[in-house]
């Protein structure tokens, strides 16, 4: 697929309850990682990626603060666009609010408090946006993979299954809040029923390429970090990370 017609999208909405009261007065991507907000290292990750145009998915009482932060993206040689988020519904809710402005183009799209770090990452992106022919999802080995979607893959590297925050995990491998698809994802996503969770869910949306054939993995190796900033903890050791890793900032 032509890279050129691959749009970009950061969910940048939630309550972020885990960070309260930080998130009382102000949304959970604009918190400070190191001596940036959050909310810079998914847009500088999707700028290095090649994508220009890029939206940001909030909440109604944070769009302004957004807007006001980041303009129209000309600061950054890209085009930004804003919708907001009435109600948190599942990840794969963006693709309903954002069908129009995807307008038939692929997509990347990037959770705004899951921050990646890696040398030449973008090139891993670009490299997965060009071999893309369905849906790609970014994987890594974690401790804890009851927190997440855990991913069952074989020694091809072959999707196996995928499973919503399970009890008792298949394996330490999760799918990360990295995503790639086609441009059949907002019909798919639209085909969605709500969990028992009352959420689109993002697992459902990938089951739906696994079970067609379509569903791509990428294993993100121990020389990239992955961190998931949804705890006090988490935004520490993020920017402890950037602070130790200035070279690749």
């Amino acid at each position: 697929m032509d890279k050129d017609n691959y749009k970009g999208i950061i969910l940048a909405g939630g309550a972020g309850t885990r960070l309260y009261p930080l998130t009382k007065i102000v949304s959970k991507q604009l918190l400070p990682i190191y001596d940036k907000p959050m909310i810079y290292y998914p847009l500088e990750l999707l700028i290095k990626a090649g994508i220009q145009d890029i939206l940001i998915i909030t909440t109604e009482e944070d769009l302004d603060k957004f807007k006001n932060l980041l303009g129209d993206g000309k600061n950054f040689g890209i085009n930004l666009d804003y919708f907001t988020q009435k109600k948190p519904e599942g990840i794969a809710q963006a693709f309903i609010i954002a069908e129009k402005w995807i307008n038939s183009s692929s997509v990347v799209l990037l959770l705004g408090d899951n921050l990646f770090f890696g040398n030449k990452l973008e090139m891993t992106i670009k490299s997965a946006i060009e071999k893309n022919s369905g849906a790609t999802i970014f994987c890594k080995e974690v401790e804890n993979p009851e927190r997440f979607g855990v991913v069952e893959i074989n020694d091809e590297l072959k999707v196996l299954s995928i499973e919503e925050k399970p009890i008792k995990p298949i394996s330490n491998y999760v799918v990360t809040g990295l995503y790639i698809y086609d441009n059949l994802v907002c019909e798919y996503a639209k085909s969605l029923n709500k969990s028992d969770r009352g959420e689109f869910e993002i697992t459902d949306l990938n089951n739906i390429y696994l079970n067609k054939k379509r569903l791509e993995s990428i294993i993100l190796d121990n020389s990239f970090s992955w961190l998931d900033t949804g705890t006090f903890d988490s935004l520490l050791e993020a920017s402890i990370f950037v602070k130790e890793n200035k070279e690749f900032f």
